[in-house]
């Protein structure tokens, strides 16, 4: 059983930048695709990036590319989220997410990750 837990959201200005950490413990993550999701209030939870088990290959939904970068270090069993000229529509909770199986699958639906985490707010101010 794997805990995942997210760290470094706060409150930010509008063009702002913030990183996310995502910590696993209880099992490797270096044999999982993971991936980042987050939830604003009255909303679904939607795809903000993804990444394969060696960190070779890398998917970003429309809003965040050129603006956030994912990425892992499977010796520190950890995945990061670099957000960088943050707007108020990024205002949400974050949370990382383990796909249950495939190093290679970069899966951008909550139901294809079968571990998560508890979350971590990010607020931007206008």
């Amino acid at each position: 059983q794997v805990q995942l837990v997210e760290s470094g959201g706060g409150l930010v200005q509008a063009g702002g930048s913030l990183r996310l950490s995502c910590a696993a413990s209880g099992r490797t993550l270096s044999n999982y695709a993971m991936g980042w999701f987050r939830q604003a209030p009255g909303k679904e939870r939607e795809f903000v990036a993804t990444i394969s088990a060696s960190g070779s290959f890398t998917n970003y939904a429309e809003s965040g590319k050129g603006r956030f970068t994912i990425s892992r270090d499977n010796a520190k069993n950890t995945m990061y989220l670099e957000m960088k000229n943050l707007n108020p529509e990024d205002t949400a909770v974050y949370y990382c997410a383990k796909r249950p199986f495939g190093p290679l699958q970069l899966r951008v639906t909550p139901r294809d990750y079968a571990s998560w985490g508890q979350g971590t707010q990010v607020t931007v101010s206008s």
